[in-house]
């Protein structure tokens, strides 16, 4: 029996050894396979925290592709604006070398004293034309006295150069009544003209007043004849005027025509001429004075039959001497002509005379009472003789157009003819005297 019991306590030491055997294998395998999948779990952590990284590494090379991308269409809108820039600074610099080395073809300078708002519709009027051919017509503003109005108005303007004329000198009329204002504009006109052609040495000087607006080919024209007043020492000066340029009286803008009596209003002379008149320039009635023999000596003034300029002063020195009837009317020319294209060979002395008498030639005369009804009913141009001043001026009051006389000559004659339309195309010749025989016609 004890033998029996000893060897049952043996098989249950066996088994119970073979049981704990077992348990501390299975816990080992599930130790094991704890860390397995521990170990597994942390791989996958691993792998996903590597993919989150590489994926945040292709995020951000995105951003860097996307910037740069952002950073080239910069630069190259910012390379396309520079070159723009370059080129239009090149252009500006090889403009401004040209316009440094292009000579103007004429001073313009605008003579103002105390009447601002004038000088501002004048000015105004000049830069409309005046802007894109600057550089051959530097504008100049002139002022005589020291009216602060005036003045801040002019310096107003970046594209003008201001001048200002200063003298105190008591005036001194030479005849009881007169008006210091003409004897002050005459000192003015002289100092000013002195500065521009001696000073700043321009070969040529345009010349407005403050109550004048242009037409749109001023520049043009003038341009067009600097050349003839330049090579033609029987010209003495080209004006945009005419005195019976009134719309009733004008028909074609691109006629011209040489007159014996000088016009003003918007003129050009040469130093040349300058220099002649300088030395000998008047006290007062400057514009009178060129219109004098003596002073003109034959020689002749260029002007347009529809003007190029218009008067709108009615108030000033004149104190607004035949404003009504015969500068509110002018018609200031408003059609384009080409001037550049226009051969104006036929200005010159001996073809202008050969031209003119040709025209008045065709011309049919008519004689007697009703002179106005039968210039009108002439078929063509007509001519209409006068024997002196006092039958001129008679003539000129039926058809409304100017009937002073200068020195023997009227407004706008040339060899003492007077030229004008009358409501029509037709045109209408006064002729003086001596006209047909200075015309070389009188036995035609």
């Amino acid at each position: 029996m004890a033998r029996n019991f000893c060897d049952v306590r043996l098989l249950l030491i066996v088994a119970a050894t073979a049981f704990i055997f077992i348990q501390m294998r299975l816990l080992a395998t599930q130790s094991e396979c704890a860390d397995r999948l521990a170990s597994a779990v942390e791989s996958e952590r691993q792998c996903t925290s590597q993919m989150r990284s590489l994926i945040d590494q292709i995020s951000v090379q995105q951003g860097k592709i996307v910037a740069l991308e952002e950073e080239k269409k910069l630069q190259d809108e910012e390379f396309t604006h520079l070159k723009a820039l370059v080129q239009d600074l090149e252009k500006k610099g090889l403009q401004s070398l040209l316009n440094n080395l292009e000579v103007p073809v004429a001073a313009v300078v605008i003579m103002a004293c105390n009447r601002p708002d004038y000088l501002q519709r004048t000015i105004q009027s000049v830069l409309k034309y005046q802007t894109s051919v600057a550089s051959k017509f530097p504008l100049f503003v002139s002022q005589d006295g020291t009216n602060r109005d005036v003045k801040n108005m002019a310096l107003s303007f970046k594209q003008l150069t201001y001048l200002q004329h200063l003298d105190f000198t008591p005036v001194h009329t030479e005849r009881p009544g007169e008006l210091i204002a003409y004897y002050k504009i005459a000192r003015h006109y002289k100092w000013a003209l002195d500065e521009l052609f001696i000073k700043h040495n321009f070969s040529r000087v345009i010349i407005l007043e403050d109550d004048m607006e242009i037409a749109p080919d001023f520049f043009d024209y003038f341009e067009a004849t600097a050349s003839i007043l330049e090579n033609d020492k029987t010209i003495m000066a080209v004006s945009s005027w005419n005195d019976n340029g009134q719309v009733q009286f004008v028909h074609d803008p691109k006629t011209l025509y040489r007159s014996d009596f000088f016009p003003g209003l918007g003129w050009m002379l040469s130093k040349s001429i300058w220099d002649e008149l300088s030395p000998k320039w008047p006290k007062a009635y400057w514009d009178d004075w060129i219109r004098l023999k003596e002073i003109h000596r034959e020689r002749q003034f260029i002007h347009p039959e529809v003007c190029r300029t218009y008067n709108f002063g009615e108030h000033g020195s004149s104190m607004g001497q035949y404003f009504k009837k015969y500068l509110e009317p002018i018609k200031l020319n408003d059609v384009h002509v080409d001037w550049k294209t226009m051969d104006l060979s036929y200005l010159t002395e001996d073809k202008f005379l050969r031209h003119f008498a040709k025209l008045v030639a065709h011309a049919k005369p008519v004689h007697g009472p009703d002179l106005i009804l039968k210039a009108h009913n002439t078929d063509g141009d007509a001519w209409i003789q006068y024997k002196d001043q006092a039958d001129f001026e008679q003539i000129a009051r039926q058809f409304g157009i100017f009937e002073e006389w200068k020195d023997g000559i009227p407004r706008t004659a040339y060899k003492g003819v007077v030229v004008f339309r009358h409501q029509t195309s037709r045109r209408i010749y006064l002729v003086g005297p001596d006209s047909l025989k200075l015309l070389g016609l009188e036995h035609s």
